[in-house]
């Protein structure tokens, strides 16, 4: 996954838990933080979704705001019963297949596992971080808020 610092993402589009389609090539020209995890309602993915909430406020005021996009396996409705019960503010993705996830490269753990890796894309849509988050969400996010501001230089600048 590393190995994708410095190239474009790749496009896709996927349902939403609202049933919407998502095109990915929609966001260009905005900072995204595309974060896949392994099911809803799992302990490490529930508190992932909630650092994620917990911080949405600060990713948004970032100069120029940042889009924040989930993404698993899960069907559109668990999702969109995920996302009412935790009142999620971003958008969750349903990837089934696991389509993008592999576009992504985001590997599987002992066969039945998906990692928890999220990508940090610029607005040309650029890969600029890579991270896993196997068992520390909050420190994730945390990482993902430190190199964000670095690299808008604190919000000032894009």
């Amino acid at each position: 996954m590393s190995s994708m610092i410095g190239e474009k993402a790749p496009d896709f589009s996927l349902s939403t838990s609202d049933g919407d389609e998502f095109n990915f090539s929609d966001l260009e020209g905005s900072w995204k933080v595309l974060f896949f995890y392994a099911k809803a309602g799992s302990p490490t993915c529930k508190r992932g979704c909630l650092t994620f909430k917990e911080q949405y406020e600060l990713f948004r005021s970032l100069e120029p705001p940042v889009e924040i996009i989930g993404v698993s396996q899960d069907s559109v409705k668990q999702h969109k019963e995920f996302k009412e019960e935790l009142d999620l503010p971003f958008t969750l993705l349903s990837d089934p297949d696991r389509n993008v996830a592999e576009m992504f490269k985001v590997p599987v753990h002992l066969g039945s596992f998906p990692a928890k890796s999220s990508f940090v894309i610029g607005p040309d849509n650029t890969i600029h971080h890579v991270y896993d988050w196997l068992f520390r969400p909050r420190r994730h996010v945390a990482k993902i808020l430190d190199s964000l501001s670095s690299i808008t230089d604190g919000g000032r600048s894009s």
